[in-house]
């Protein structure tokens, strides 16, 4: 993948083209694939997209036409007129392996998701509106149940009372209605393919009962973003049998770091539970 200057501004050109327009959730996979190639994806086939996607030939013709081309042609053909890119790549991946591949992807992924970092305030603004929740609920079924369970073990060394659901079930919406009528004004969800329905169910509960929800996820074409107020996207890798998400992850610590940022006793906490820590014997150093 092209790492040039003008990514940044490809990428945005690239999820303006996008939006309006109500996608399946395969062309949505296709969407998110472009914008994470959005370099190359003037210099792509039909067959090459596909192919990166996972998804068939026609589908990408579909696609094509969903956004009001005649074809796939005519969509490469606007994307080279208005997509600033450079010279196609010239490494080419077929040098790697399956797995160097998929290592190569979360690299991309993470210039990607280092592009859109540079306008910090969506990440601070998530980490107040994090810090200030009394209770804060964490939410991530499925797949993303590792990345919501991570980011609240970590949490709750510095945030009062953090509270995580990650289970589905009639269940879910009775502990939503305990922690808002504990004071909860926040939810953060980790929502990554395949999206479950009852993670977007939640969270348009969660949105009639008043919380804010901030959302990590794969895309900002992800079915949750419709019941989000604040998205934050971080790609997944797709190349390998399951999705890998090193993006995902590392977005989560930097919520981490922007809400220790709001809580003005956070390091006071964090050096307290290094003291017990000590104390206890806890860890083997």
């Amino acid at each position: 993948m092209s790492d040039t200057g003008g990514e940044p501004e490809a990428t945005a050109r690239l999820q303006k083209l996008f939006e309006g327009h109500r996608l399946t959730p395969t062309q949505r996979r296709i969407a998110h694939c472009m914008v994470r190639r959005a370099a190359d994806a003037p210099f792509l086939s039909s067959v090459e997209l596909a192919e990166l996607a996972g998804v068939s030939q026609p589908s990408v013709t579909r696609f094509a036409v969903a956004l009001g081309f005649d074809g796939y042609p005519a969509l490469r053909r606007h994307l080279r007129d208005v997509v600033p890119a450079a010279d196609a790549p010239a490494e080419s991946e077929s040098a790697y392996n399956e797995y160097q591949q998929a290592v190569q992807v979360e690299i991309d992924n993470l210039r990607h998701l280092s592009s859109v970092l540079a306008d910090p305030a969506p990440v601070t603004r998530a980490g107040r509106l994090l810090a200030t929740s009394r209770p804060l609920l964490v939410l991530g079924l499925r797949a993303a149940g590792a990345q919501a369970a991570g980011f609240a073990y970590f949490a709750r060394k510095v945030h009062p009372d953090v509270r995580l659901l990650d289970e589905g079930g009639t269940l879910l919406t009775d502990r939503i209605d305990a922690a808002v009528r504990a004071g909860a004004s926040t939810l953060l969800c980790f929502a990554l393919p395949r999206h479950p329905r009852e993670v977007v169910e939640a969270l348009e509960y969660a949105q009639g009962q008043g919380l804010t929800v901030v959302t990590v996820a794969d895309s900002t074409f992800a079915p949750v973003a419709r019941h989000s107020d604040l998205l934050l996207p971080a790609a997944v890798g797709t190349g390998l049998a399951f999705d890998t998400a090193c993006a995902p992850m590392l977005l989560g610590r930097m919520l981490l770091e922007a809400m220790c940022d709001a809580l003005p006793d956070a390091q006071a906490r964090l050096e307290e539970f290094d003291a017990k820590a000590v104390a206890r014997g806890l860890f083997v150093e």
